[in-house]
């Protein structure tokens, strides 16, 4: 879970403490902090993104397993965390000093987000696979219930093949995690801008990690109907007609067979998880980066 809202939120992230020098030990230092933040948040946000799932799914939320199970696919989901961090961060941190070499630019937030988009796309080859395997593990039912996360990936891949099986909903997932990523990443950093002016008080991790929550969670809610269309192409069965839809299908089915309340199906987790994943995930990691980077200072 945290592995989707890191990459997410991560795009502004590593400008966190852009008045300092950089050094050879930054990158070493975004690679360890979002992997250590991801993780965190993966652990201690699960159930809600467990209710959130459920909540979505074509099969409704009691019948997808209700308040049982909370943390059903929570090793798949950790264990996808800090590679999936890693990958985005090797990917923007290339793309925004290769953008800002050829725009002669510095610090622009057009760079930054045609970095992270691009970032994004390459993390999904990590985060769809876990996505799989962490949501159907939280929605299983009956004698499918014992399957592991490589057991469910395994029987994807021999049913429905790599692009179908493994990386269904790959297309879903790009579309929700771009849009999210546009939306967050100019909020947070015009949040952190005017932290200062307004209140008269110092960036800390904690201002950080309000401006995270606060951006972070109006993201989520305007991009939650792109969240639903993703779930259900991953749950998707064989024989569930959401495998030969595309995502305008899906969204069109939903709403005329629940209205708006079904396009925003999980809009209250799917918030608070990101709201308060925001919170931990930019605090946790503007400690980290100061704590390595006064360590660096002192060594």
């Amino acid at each position: 879970m945290a592995a989707d809202l890191a990459q997410d939120m991560a795009a502004g992230s590593l400008e966190v403490n852009m008045q300092e020098p950089v050094t050879k030990f930054t990158f070493l230092h975004a690679l360890v902090a979002g992997g250590v933040a991801g993780v965190v948040v993966d652990i201690a946000l699960f159930p809600i993104d467990t209710v959130k799932t459920r909540l979505q799914s074509e099969l409704g939320f009691w019948r997808a397993g209700g308040f049982r199970g909370i943390y059903k696919g929570l090793a798949p989901a950790a264990a996808g965390s800090a590679p999936t961090a890693a990958l985005f961060f090797c990917a923007y941190e290339c793309g925004k000093h290769f953008l800002s070499s050829i725009t002669h630019t510095k610090d622009s937030p057009y760079v930054h987000m045609a970095a992270a988009s691009a970032a994004e796309v390459l993390a999904c080859l990590i985060r769809v696979p876990v996505e799989i395997a962490k949501q159907r593990s939280q929605t299983l039912t009956g004698h499918k219930q014992q399957l592991s996360g490589l057991q469910i990936l395994l029987r994807a891949y021999r049913t429905e093949g790599l692009r179908r099986g493994l990386y269904r909903g790959f297309g879903s997932t790009i579309m929700r995690e771009i849009p999210f990523s546009l939306i967050q990443f100019p909020l947070w950093e015009y949040f952190k801008l005017q932290w200062t002016p307004v209140t008269g008080y110092e960036s800390t991790p904690i201002s950080v990690a309000l401006c995270g929550a606060v951006a972070g969670g109006i993201s989520a809610g305007l991009t939650t109907p792109l969240d639903v269309v993703k779930t259900r192409i991953m749950l998707a069965e064989r024989e569930s007609l959401n495998r030969r839809r595309n995502a305008y299908s899906i969204l069109r089915g939903i709403y005329v067979e629940r209205g708006f309340s079904g396009l925003f199906a999980g809009f209250v987790p799917r918030v608070l998880w990101i709201t308060l994943g925001g919170a931990f995930f930019f605090g946790f990691y503007d400690l980290t980066t100061r704590l390595l980077g006064a360590a660096n200072t002192d060594h």
